[in-house]
Parts: C-alpha cells; sequence; structure tokens
C-alpha cells in the first residue's frame, strides 16, 4: 500500500483529524453566533471554544485506548501527550494571550496619545490559549467523538 492508503486507513489518524476538525468548525459557528461576524481565521486559528488541540489529544489518547488497551505504551504515551498539551493550553499559552490583550490596549492607549510609531497592523494576536472549560469541552469533544468513531466501526 501507498503512504496516502495507509494513512486513510489509519483509524487513531483520522479520530485525531475528525477531533480537530469538528473543535474548529464548532468554535467558528460559537464564535459567529456570538460575536454576529464571520472570520475565516477561526477556521484554523488557536484560542476559544472548544479547545481544538484538547479535542484533537483526546481523540487520539481515546482511539489508543481502544485500539491498544489502556495498559499499553501507545496510550500511555498518547495520554502524556494529551495532559501536557492541554496543560500548556490553559498555562503558558493563556498567559501569552492575556499579555498580548494588554499590550494591544496599552498600544491603543499609546496611539490615541499619538505618541505610538508601531501601526495597528502590528497588533498582536490575542487568540493563543485556553480557559479551563475551553480545554474541558475540548478534551470532551475529542473522547465523544472517538469513542462514537470506534462505536460504529
Amino acid at each position: 500500500m501507498s503512504f496516502f492508503q495507509d494513512l486513510l486507513g489509519n483509524t487513531l489518524f483520522l479520530t485525531a483529524i475528525a477531533g480537530w476538525f469538528v473543535a474548529q468548525v464548532l468554535k467558528t459557528l460559537i464564535y459567529f453566533i456570538l460575536n454576529k461576524e464571520f472570520i475565516p481565521e477561526r477556521l484554523v486559528g488557536s484560542g476559544g471554544m472548544p479547545s481544538s488541540h484538547s479535542s484533537t489529544v483526546c481523540s487520539l489518547a481515546t482511539a489508543a485506548c481502544y485500539e491498544y488497551g489502556a495498559g499499553s505504551f501507545q496510550f500511555t504515551v498518547c495520554l502524556f501527550l494529551a495532559i501536557i498539551v492541554m496543560h500548556d493550553a490553559m498555562g503558558v499559552r493563556r498567559e501569552t494571550g492575556i499579555q498580548a490583550k494588554l499590550l494591544n490596549d496599552m498600544l491603543k492607549t499609546f496611539e490615541d496619545m499619538g505618541r505610538s510609531e508601531i501601526s495597528a497592523h502590528d497588533k498582536l494576536k490575542e487568540f493563543v490559549g485556553h480557559t479551563p472549560l475551553q480545554v474541558l469541552m475540548g478534551a470532551l469533544l475529542g473522547i465523544l467523538l472517538a469513542v462514537c468513531i470506534y462505536g460504529f466501526s
């Protein structure tokens, strides 16, 4: 078989892709409903509800548990990867987003005073990390997707 045939036949891979894709679509829809504005970047961007990072790694870990069992090294690796990714999303990446918002507010203040030499195009990205609720919802989504995929296969 070719590489791509192998990849498309890999249920773990497809489950993780489904976790990412569904979370990104939901994130875009939720943003649109709450803000009455469609932003295409939400389809691939980070931050927001639910966490696509959490959904991806939790769907992968759940799929590894189904495929290889809870005592396998594959599940263990996926589980710890998921824990690290979710911890990072709520910690460092969330703090980065909070700092970006603060710096953007400061930039706006300086622009209003006519003292900024940084253009508005240099604005920092604020959607970077996640709240604990966003991570939890992403994790639950990923687990649910994997259970559905493996339940129907």
